[in-house]
């Protein structure tokens, strides 16, 4: 869902200045890189899941489960960046994966191509397996599909913002050499799209696709799981336009200039 460090910043090809800083790309091998993804991605969806698994055997009040489910995740996912940021990323996330490579694409210092062929199979793998994993701690069917429809065209909206957000935020730390308060930050934006958006802020394909294995509080239906990536994906393209209008550099003038 997100990342750190070895993140580069949005370069030129996304409309902002190639000499932004550059943070530098984690010198782990690729195998490393995408075992942190697998392990990271399985570690957030299994807090996502298992978190709402437990909030509904404790109360049934829905404002409290999600406060609880919210709670557990920003925690979570705060703990996962700060851990396997230094490996891969923490990216998490495939749109942020296919945000990077697209950002830095001409300029180079993001993802490249092979490394995006690992990264996301490994997010979409661990977000399956973080949603067993879940289930299998309380005794839940293994693989259940979910009944949890999530098609309407408000929750579609939702998904649109909370995505255009995670983006304008990883993207906008790294223009500005922030990429430091990522764990925080990220975490804390997440939380908060848990409560001011209808979808209550997946925000990524491999974790949508991961709750439709699971017929629990955190689950969506596999009907409704490829419009939700669609607009995950029109969002990231949204967050990326942002950051390219907000973070422009202003043009330096040379030519022309009085002499002293």
């Amino acid at each position: 869902m997100s990342v750190t460090e070895p993140v580069a910043a949005p370069a030129a090809a996304s409309g902002i200045a190639a000499d932004a800083p550059q943070p530098t790309p984690s010198a782990s091998p690729l195998v490393a890189r995408a075992a942190a993804e697998i392990v990271g991605t399985a570690a957030l969806v299994a807090v996502v899941v298992g978190s709402g698994i437990q909030a509904t055997k404790l109360t049934q009040d829905v404002a409290l489960q999600l406060l609880a489910n919210s709670t557990a995740t920003v925690f979570g996912l705060g703990v996962l960046i700060a851990l396997l940021g230094p490996v891969s990323g923490a990216h998490f996330n495939p749109v942020v994966s296919l945000a990077e490579w697209w950002a830095t694409r001409r300029t180079g210092g993001g993802v490249t191509p092979r490394e995006l062929a690992a990264y996301v199979p490994a997010q979409i793998t661990g977000a399956i397996a973080g949603a067993i994993l879940a289930d299998a701690m309380f005794g839940e069917p293994l693989v259940k599909w979910s009944t949890h429809d999530r098609s309407a065209g408000n929750l579609l909206l939702g998904e649109v913002v909370a995505t255009a957000g995670l983006i304008l935020l990883i993207f906008g730390l790294a223009r500005t050499d922030r990429l430091r308060f990522a764990p925080v930050a990220v975490a804390s934006y997440i939380g908060a799209a848990y409560w001011f958006t209808s979808s209550t802020s997946f925000a990524n394909p491999a974790v949508t696709i991961g709750r439709a294995f699971t017929d629990t509080f955190a689950g969506i239906a596999p009907a409704s799981v490829p419009a939700f990536v669609g607009v995950q994906l029109v969002g990231a393209m949204v967050g990326l336009a942002l950051v390219a209008v907000i973070f422009m550099r202003g043009r330096t003038e040379t030519a022309g200039a009085p002499s002293a």
